[in-house]
């Protein structure tokens, strides 16, 4: 069973905590990891690039010239796709990108891109994070106490506005509520803190 330290806000360590090692200790399974990674950014794709065809493009009604006796290859339309302003030949449509993975492959995935941070050195627990108000000094501050890369997951047991709103204007930081993580952004991350109450409902939820 992995053992981490448990840091304050300041940097210091206050405890240790044992991590459930079915969560936090299993094999990273890479090709899991990739999939998921893969359906996370072909879900967030919009899918609304569009060309014209040749049916939609304005004009071309008109024979550019006659059918024979011009020397000239044969022409119906100035619109087709080999003319300049002509139709795009099998071009984008709007389309959904998205699909969907199992859920039991879901949650392998988020298991091994969480062992592979533990693996890292790269999870860091956090004893409480509490903001009077909202300040981006003071996120600034914890994640220079705790060592922080540049980019950084703070993971919360619950959604925090005051922390969230703290934390939007730093460049490469990103806050998500315990419910909402993904293997995305895990792997992207080169820090990922999680507070201590949020390690107990992971283990929760994916401990199973």
């Amino acid at each position: 069973m992995p053992n981490v330290a448990v840091f304050n806000m300041a940097g210091e360590k206050v405890s240790e905590l044992a991590l459930n090692e079915s969560v936090f200790a299993v094999e990273p399974n890479t090709s899991v990891m990739h999939m998921a990674v893969i359906n996370y950014l072909a879900n967030q794709r919009q899918g609304t690039q569009s060309t014209l065809t040749r049916a939609e493009v304005s004009g071309g009604g008109k024979k550019p010239w006659r059918q024979k006796g011009t020397g000239r290859a044969r022409q119906g339309s100035t619109r087709a796709p080999q003319w300049y302003h002509g139709g795009i030949a099998l071009g984008p449509k709007p389309r959904s990108y998205n699909f969907t993975i199992n859920k039991k492959v879901r949650q392998l995935a988020i298991k091994s891109a969480l062992s592979s941070k533990v693996l890292a050195n790269e999870l860091v627990v956090l004893e409480n994070l509490t903001l009077e108000a909202i300040k981006t000094k003071e996120i600034v501050k914890v994640l220079s106490a705790l060592k922080a890369g540049k980019k950084a997951l703070i993971v919360l047991p619950e959604k925090d506005d005051v922390v969230y709103r703290s934390a939007r204007n730093i460049a490469g930081v990103k806050v998500s509520p315990v419910n909402t993580i993904n293997t995305y952004d895990i792997l992207n991350c080169d820090t990922l803190i999680v507070l201590k109450d949020a390690v107990a409902k992971i283990e929760e939820v994916y401990a199973k």
